[in-house]
């Protein structure tokens, strides 16, 4: 299977995150399911390295608000999120369409950047190794495991998570990612025909300005 990098410019070390991934790609049952990243929080608009819990923006809660409407059809049966309070919050703001609970899970947080936490996350560099944070095999291993727990869950199953995470799913997917599905709050639909996956961006939120990783 192909892991082709990312088509739009890519964050440094990306190229290893790849191959990391691809040395084990993702195997699933199911053949449909949605990706939401966070909304917008204010450290994404400042490109800031950000703790769990850092709280949505006022722009962040209006983009999931949007999500929620542009997902509202979507056949969802199951909502997996990340624990941190970004991700739970746009989860909630979803869940409330569809009558659902979201499963938040701690193994679906962001990688954990330790030291670099409140510092600029303008030139991120994946393959760091970040002083009493994760390593980057450490993290795409995690979120392996992560993913394939929660697309285990009764389908279709919808992913709310963050930025890292869903270049671990591309990557574990084959897929290429470029600007269209990197923005916070963009709801995403992954297909697949026979083994190839592919992703759609459904509705875009209002304003993907100042959309940052993490």
């Amino acid at each position: 299977m192909n892991h082709p990098a990312p088509t739009h410019p890519a964050p440094r070390g990306m190229a290893r995150l790849i191959e990391l991934a691809a040395g084990r790609p993702l195997a699933l049952s199911c053949s449909r399911f949605y990706f939401l990243r966070h909304g917008q929080t204010p450290r994404n608009a400042l490109r800031i390295f950000q703790a769990y819990d850092e709280p949505l923006s006022e722009l962040g809660v209006q983009q999931a608000a949007l999500a929620a409407a542009a997902l509202a059809g979507e056949p969802i049966r199951s909502i997996v999120c990340s624990d941190a309070q970004r991700a739970l919050d746009t989860a909630l703001a979803v869940a409330a369409h569809h009558r659902l609970a979201p499963a938040a899970r701690e193994a679906l947080r962001e990688r954990h950047f330790g030291a670099l936490i409140g510092s600029s996350s303008a030139d991120i560099d994946w393959a760091c190794a970040p002083e009493g944070g994760e390593t980057l095999p450490q993290f795409v291993e995690r979120k392996r495991a992560a993913l394939a727990a929660a697309l285990a869950e009764p389908a279709p199953v919808l992913v709310v998570a963050h930025g890292g995470t869903l270049y671990v799913l591309a990557a574990l997917l084959g897929v290429p990612v470029d600007a269209r599905v990197m923005g916070n709050a963009q709801p995403l639909c992954f297909e697949r025909s026979g083994p190839t996956w592919q992703v759609t961006a459904l509705r875009p939120p209002a304003d993907l300005a100042g959309a940052a990783l993490a």
